[in-house]
């Protein structure tokens, strides 16, 4: 479900980057060339979401570096929380971006106990 998540945000920030920035992210001037630059993280990260369905040994690595990039993305929401317009999108934001890196991190963590309790058991 996270992998079509990042592939559907990925999209509708490549195909609709005015209907993205208006609804979901309306931070400052709206720039379609870093819109669909940022397009590119997302699907890029769905589809390796989406390749460690099926091989075990990439979830460790890409659950990583999802985490990482999404708790880099709150503090960057935390410091722009009030530059949303309407305002309360900008707090909103926050929230659901704060609640997916923490989601990313249970994830991450079961993971690595899953990868270390096969390598004890194989090993």
């Amino acid at each position: 479900m996270f992998a079509a998540i990042q592939v559907l945000t990925g999209a509708l920030l490549g195909l609709t980057p005015g209907f993205f920035h208006d609804e979901v992210g309306p931070y400052g001037v709206r720039n379609d060339h870093y819109l669909g630059d940022l397009a590119t993280w997302y699907l890029a990260l769905g589809a390796a979401m989406f390749v460690a369905v099926r091989r075990p040994g990439w979830r460790v690595p890409v659950l990583a570096v999802a985490f990482l990039q999404y708790a880099l993305h709150s503090v960057n929401h935390l410091i722009d929380v009030g530059e949303a317009d309407p305002g309360w999108l900008g707090p909103a934001n926050l929230v659901s971006i704060v609640l997916t890196t923490l989601l990313l991190a249970w994830m991450l963590r079961m993971e690595t106990q899953t990868t270390a309790h096969e390598r004890h058991r194989t090993g």
